[in-house]
């Protein structure tokens, strides 16, 4: 069987593509901004904060969760979510690295 295309990337490429990916719609960012705002682990406030159904919502939930970008722990019925600092700290380190190479080029390219 042939390689896929991710196995010419490096693991953090990957990663990165993963969690940007998972990112790359609207609700997404919406509940991800929610989290960051409560601070909190919550169970069923998202479906009263967004206006989208609730399987809509579990379907974004189970997007940001296999990205790694959140956590969920079973609390009784309900899967309680907050924000995984992992991700965040790779996204942040990734972009750091961007801005510092942008300031360290200072190159007028386009």
């Amino acid at each position: 069987m042939g390689a896929t295309k991710t196995d010419h990337f490096t693991p953090r490429q990957n990663q990165l593509a993963t969690l940007a990916k998972a990112l790359g719609h609207p609700a997404r960012i919406a509940i991800m901004d929610y989290l960051l705002k409560v601070d909190t682990c919550i169970c069923g406030d998202i479906v009263n904060e967004l206006p989208l159904a609730q399987p809509t919502i579990s379907q974004h939930l189970k997007e940001l969760k296999n990205a790694g970008l959140i956590k969920g722990n079973v609390e009784g019925n309900a899967i309680c979510y907050c924000i995984d600092e992992t991700a965040l700290e790779v996204m942040q380190s990734y972009f750091t690295n961007i801005s510092e190479g942008m300031l360290a080029k200072k190159s007028k390219c386009c």
